[in-house]
This record gives structure tokens, sequence and C-alpha cells, in this order.
């Protein structure tokens, strides 16, 4: 059983976040649609497809430059909070993993740590306002309690996962209070949250790196 994701790994759950990016478009947009601008799915599609060629085009010697790699294209293409928000979330896992060419359970936490409070520190919402961090700390306080509890890389990768899907659903039942969608007040409630949904096929494609 394995204790650590290498680069190739890595690299290939990256390549499978952006197909399933691709792939789940419509239904990212059509969330968007219902209590926001409705193009969320368009606009993650159109990113994700200049990481698989940045991908495709820059072997990266580690996995710090892989998520380098994407940080920078999801910074400069997509547009609004949604770009500064993922580019940072993927800048600070670069930081965290710069020039490792493969991390364990404790360097996951670290990272995914890193990556939490830098979403926290700029888009100023908290759990319970309907946005990807529903989605992402439970997930990241998950990976705490299996590190904590000793649990292998694999289980711990399982329950990171889990906790991400059930925040995702979590937001159905939340009232809007952040960006455009907080205008409609109570009808947002009812409405999955498309950029907790996005955070989920987005960690549920680093879940699944070790199974590569």
């Amino acid at each position: 059983m394995t204790d650590t994701i290498t680069t190739p790994q890595m690299l290939q759950a990256l390549q499978n976040m952006c197909d399933t990016i691709e792939n789940e478009k419509e239904y990212l947009s059509e969330l968007d649609g219902a209590i926001g601008d409705g193009d969320h799915g368009v606009n993650m599609a159109k990113c994700f497809r200049q990481v698989k060629q940045k991908l495709a085009e820059s072997p990266a010697e580690d996995v710090g430059t892989l998520f380098k790699d994407v940080g920078m294209v999801v910074l400069n293409s997509v547009g609004g909070a949604m770009g500064a928000l993922y580019g940072t979330f993927f800048l600070k896992l670069a930081q965290e993993s710069a020039g490792k060419s493969e991390v364990n359970l404790s360097d996951l936490v670290g990272m995914l740590q890193t990556g939490e409070k830098g979403i926290l520190d700029i888009g100023k919402a908290g759990p319970g306002d309907k946005t990807l961090i529903d989605t992402l700390s439970p997930a990241v306080r998950a990976m705490e309690a299996a590190e904590k509890e000793g649990k292998p890389l694999t289980q711990a990768l399982a329950e990171f996962e889990a906790a991400a899907k059930k925040g995702m659903v979590s937001t159905r039942n939340m009232l809007a209070k952040m960006g455009r969608a907080s205008r409609l007040g109570e009808r947002t409630i009812g409405h999955k949250d498309a950029g907790a949904t996005s955070c989920y096929f987005i960690l549920r494609s680093l879940a699944s790196a070790v199974t590569y």
C-alpha cells in the first residue's frame, strides 16, 4: 500500500481534474444559473483546457512545479473572484510542495491548510456562507483528523473526499451571504452552490491521485 503520491500520479490526477471540469461544465453553469451569472462552468472549462495544455507542454520535475503551473494558468485565465481564489489555492499548494518529487499525508495536510488559509484570506467567506469554503474546510478537517489518528494515506484521502462531498451537498440548504447570489436572499435556499460543487470536483480529483 502506497503512503505517498508521486509526481506522475499527481500529474495524472490534475489531468483527470481538467477532464472532469470539462465534462461537468454544463452542470456547473446550470447550478450557477439558478442563483448567479450562469457562466461558472463555461469559465472553469475554458480555464482548465488551458491548464491541460500547459501540463502537456511542461512535464514537471516535482509536485510543486505541477501546482505552480496550474495556479498561474488559473490566476490568469478565470475572470473575477473565482480565478483569484482557485489560483491562490493552487499556488499555495505549490509553495508547500516546492521541490518534492512525492508527498505524504503530512505534506498534504500542510499543503491543504495553507491553500485553505489563502482562500479564507482573499475571499473573506466563512463556513456556512454558501461558498467553496463549505466544501474545502470540512475536507481539510477530515485530513487533519486522519493524520492525527495515524490512518493510511488511502483512507485519509477517502475520508477527505467524503467530507468534501458532504460539505458540497450541505450548501443546498444554506442562505447565500457572498457575491451576486447574496442579493437573492431566501431564494438561494434549495440550490447547491456552483463554486462549492466545482471545488468538490477539484478535491475529488486530487483524492484520486493515489489510485494512479
